[in-house]
């Protein structure tokens, strides 16, 4: 007789606050995870990049070449290096341990809202308000894209790059899918799937879970919004704070959220954290 198995476990979400990170840099445009989740990048208005310990919340390294804010950052696999992107229009390269810029790329018409390294960090993907997606050789001296892919009819607000595949979102509402191998374009028009959070005068972000069952976005009305990817159904409204929640990062593997709240980052988990005195009690 076959015993039924047992149902699997609902995926966790990370509701407990670990920690508040106060940033000291305006207000913080973007937060993210580096490559492997033991850091977290924190994006100022101040025109200032600045490196954190996730477990500590310690600062490691402020890097400044901006001339204005900065809108999204990106670490290479290797932690080498950082990418960073601005309202000023430019791309700036850095070397993570000396703090110095290796290369600044110029080229977008406007400002620039979201950069990625590909996976080998050879290649730097940057997208612009001007409505195009430019492609850097980290390696060449050369100051032009190696390729500007302007499909678009309007400003690239985010991208995402794997393997030979780019996926771009613009503000006219289409999700692009370029097959860089193929030399392919696929243009899907993408209505309101997950409804309920406010956005209406801000660019939010928006992520999936480590394990891609949920779908999570920032909203205006203070909180972080999770529904479950298949269904659509709301799985978690976590209360941030009183004002905009402007941006969040998944880390790669672990249960674990970054929220970026005015001058704040804050760190959530699904568990909450340990003190020394849980420690000594058990």
């Amino acid at each position: 007789m076959a015993f039924p198995q047992p149902r699997p476990q609902a995926p966790q979400l990370p509701q407990h606050l670990l920690r508040t990170i106060d940033c000291q840099q305006g207000a913080v445009r973007a937060v993210r995870f580096n490559a492997d989740g033991n850091y977290l990048l924190s994006c100022g208005s101040d025109k200032s990049l600045k490196l954190w310990s996730v477990s500590r919340g310690t600062l490691l390294k402020t890097y400044s070449g901006h001339g204005y804010e900065v809108l999204d950052a990106d670490g290479s696999f290797d932690n080498s290096q950082l990418c960073t992107c601005s309202s000023d229009k430019t791309v700036i390269l850095w070397d993570v341990a000396t703090g110095q810029v290796t290369r600044k790329l110029r080229g977008h018409a406007g400002k620039v809202n979201c950069v990625q390294f590909n996976e080998e960090a050879t290649v730097i993907l940057s997208g612009s308000i001007d409505g195009t997606v430019r492609c850097w050789d980290t390696r060449s001296r050369r100051f032009e894209p190696i390729q500007v892919l302007d499909e678009a009819r309007d400003g690239i607000s985010s991208l995402k790059v794997l393997q030979h595949e780019l996926l771009t979102g613009s503000v006219d509402g289409r999700v692009r899918r370029y097959d860089l191998r193929m030399g392919q374009l696929h243009v899907d028009f993408i209505s309101s799937q997950y409804t309920g959070h406010k956005m209406k005068g801000y660019k939010l972000d928006c992520c999936l879970s480590s394990k891609d069952t949920h779908v999570l976005s920032c909203s205006e009305d203070g909180h972080v919004y999770c529904w479950d990817l298949v269904e659509g159904s709301l799985s978690l409204k976590l209360p941030v704070g009183k004002a905009v929640v402007q941006s969040l990062s998944f880390h790669p593997t672990e249960t674990c959220l970054l929220t970026a709240m005015e001058g704040r980052v804050q760190v959530w988990g699904a568990e909450p954290e340990e003190t020394e005195e849980d420690a000594m009690a058990t």
